[in-house]
């Protein structure tokens, strides 16, 4: 069965084979080695300097990162603006609602961009601490433009707290050319690693200023722990285990670049396919992630019934999410996957349209 979902994925022969690893206690110097190359992977993905940035594991999926990056890293008595326009962007300010994080949305419909000139005129009506919003907001397969954002969040002085959940290893992130504070991301998307391990990069200086609003999930114990070599509770060890055979096969696979370009093939060879077959794109290809893209449903066909009749010949798509259910289905590129995938799947939609 080849999964086309937005994680978890398909995965490689090596990296399933690393969960066969031995049983390791978390309390022995052997755990902190794995949990020491993790860090200092993630860290090296995009180049980052380690004595800027840190790496900070956490057990769970990627939204536990992204809750401990809201809920540690907009400081106490901070204000966070939320840029929303799709599921995920919700999603952020359920959890700043939840924790009590005085904090305002900024909305727009699901199929749409963000303005960004009307974002920073906000900041500038505002006193806002932080910003966050998705990088890839899977919803629609939008990737979001956030380098002019994050110039003028640093400019002014804002954290930018990025949900790059489903970006993360294969998108250009500017780390260091603009305002982010943090991103949140996840080992079993782009990264190709199992589902359990998630993981906040953030700066050290806004690791120094964390609040204290969770306990599973503080940013700021975990990062002081880990970088001690030490963990306050247990970790998913097997998940850690994959995410470090996947993180060295990203490495000698060519990383994020070589990674990218991987799904912009796929991901082309899939948009041609599908519209030949009169399947259109719901956003065009310079708007969407290489990562994920959404097209329309067949006349006539509902998501139910495309989604078990490739089911039954071995393929995985995901639906639409609220509303947009009965119009679009999406259709993932990460894993282990190749042309040759994609050519039997087009053939499976020829069959089912034809």
């Amino acid at each position: 069965m080849l999964l086309l979902n937005p994680g978890p994925v398909t995965l490689t022969e090596r990296v399933r084979q690393s969960l066969l690893q031995t049983d390791l206690c978390h309390r022995e110097p052997e755990f902190f080695d794995l949990q020491d190359e993790a860090r200092k992977r993630l860290v090296a993905a995009y180049a980052l300097d380690p004595a800027t940035w840190s790496a900070v594991l956490m057990t769970g999926s990627g939204t536990a990162a992204v809750e401990s990056m809201i809920a540690g890293l907009v400081p106490e008595g901070g204000r966070l603006l939320v840029v929303e326009n799709g599921v995920y962007g919700d999603r952020i300010a359920q959890i700043a609602k939840q924790y009590g994080i005085d904090h305002e949305v900024i909305k727009y419909e699901w199929m749409q961009a963000p303005d960004i000139d009307a974002i920073i005129e906000r900041l500038d009506g505002g006193t806002f601490t932080n910003v966050a919003i998705i990088h890839h907001e899977t919803t629609t397969g939008r990737l979001n433009a956030i380098d002019r954002l994050s110039r003028a969040c640093a400019e002014r002085g804002i954290g930018l707290l990025l949900d790059a959940v489903s970006s993360f290893g294969a998108e250009a992130i500017d780390f260091d050319g603009g305002g982010i504070a943090a991103i949140a991301a996840t080992a079993n998307k782009c990264l190709h690693g199992v589902p359990g391990a998630a993981f906040v990069i953030a700066r050290r200086d806004a690791l120094a200023k964390a609040a204290n609003r969770t306990y599973y999930l503080g940013i700021a114990r975990l990062a002081k722990l880990q970088d001690e070599r030490n963990t306050p509770f247990t970790p998913s060890v097997h998940a850690y285990y994959a995410l470090v055979e996947a993180l060295r096969e990203f490495e000698e696979e060519g990383g994020w670049r070589a990674r990218h370009q991987r799904y912009a093939k796929l991901a082309e060879q899939m948009r041609s396919g599908l519209a030949s077959l009169g399947m259109a794109s719901a956003l065009p290809p310079e708007e969407s992630s290489v990562v994920l893209r959404a097209y329309r449903l067949p006349a006539g066909m509902t998501y139910e019934k495309l989604h078990d009749a490739l089911k039954a010949k071995g393929f995985v798509i995901y639906a639409g999410q609220g509303g947009l259910s009965k119009e679009l289905f999406r259709i993932s590129t990460m894993g282990a996957l190749d042309a040759n995938d994609m050519d039997r799947l087009i053939s499976a939609f020829v069959e089912l349209v034809r």
